[in-house]
């Protein structure tokens, strides 16, 4: 059967989306809503860095209940558990290093850890690391948990690029720009590993969005454009939208699973 988004026996297939120009655009554009929709709950909203992220973990939960328990890739469940993700690694980065006072590398070094030991776990269980095998309950819950690290590492990493390091906004945003091309380039000129170049880009996308998200909404004394977080959230959030409704009517994303694992 050449239709890989229904359920058979105990698989889970299509739970994920292909890889293709949508996907990065939006997972982009998440980590920015990501970056300034936390600011806007915690600060223009005055929620408190506590309360905004008891309430993003609790719908982050509900909607991966349900993204998890689905039987098939639905894009606005699967964007939507994305952007909230996106909120909460936001979140537990500022909670670590505002509220415990813990510094900007040290939270960087913790997550890349943490990371590097949920890319072990997984590959000791599954034996791949690859998007095209999210077929089981297990290798999506994996899969969800490796994002969570790779949305706060990348916003512990950007931090510290622009603000500890003080490179500011746009120059941090150049150089992940800079990478993530050279990773781009090093997967279709020299036939870099397809899974580690995913994973690395993935990474990578996260500081790029949040440095952008800063760079628009910070006020321009700080080195931002002074857009405000509110007009910077909804701008985006309405591109998301617009292109998940695309998804949802064309169905270009729908992942085929192929008999090689790799990317």
């Amino acid at each position: 059967m050449n239709d890989v988004s229904l359920k058979k026996d105990n698989l889970l297939l299509g739970k994920v989306p292909q890889v293709t120009i949508f996907f990065w655009i939006i997972k982009i554009m998440a980590t920015t809503v990501g970056e300034t929709a936390a600011d806007f709950l915690n600060f223009n909203l005055n929620w408190g860095l506590s309360s905004t992220s008891l309430l993003m973990a609790v719908l982050l939960l509900l909607v991966l209940f349900f993204q998890i328990r689905c039987e098939k890739y639905i894009p606005s469940l699967y964007w939507l558990a994305v952007v909230l993700i996106s909120v909460v690694g936001t979140l537990v980065t500022d909670n670590l290093v505002d509220n415990l006072g813990m510094a900007l590398s040290t939270a960087t070094i913790i997550f890349a850890i943490a990371l590097l030991a949920t890319f072990a776990a997984w590959y000791a269980s599954e034996k791949t690391l690859s998007i095209h095998s999210i077929n089981t309950r297990k290798r999506e819950l994996f899969y969800w948990l490796t994002i969570l690290f790779t949305f706060a590492l990348g916003t512990a990493a950007g931090d510290l690029m622009a603000e500890g390091l003080n490179l500011g906004y746009a120059l941090s945003a150049i150089i992940f720009a800079a990478l993530i091309g050279a990773v781009t380039l090093a997967f279709f000129r020299f036939k870099l590993n397809g899974v580690f170049a995913f994973w690395f880009g993935y990474v990578l996308t996260r500081p790029f969005g949040a440095s952008i998200g800063d760079y628009l909404s910070q006020p321009q004394d700080e080195g931002g454009l002074g857009l405000g977080t509110t007009v910077t959230s909804m701008a985006f959030l309405m591109i998301i939208l617009c292109l998940v409704i695309y998804l949802t009517k064309s169905r270009v994303d729908e992942l085929k699973i192929p008999q090689n694992p790799d990317l």
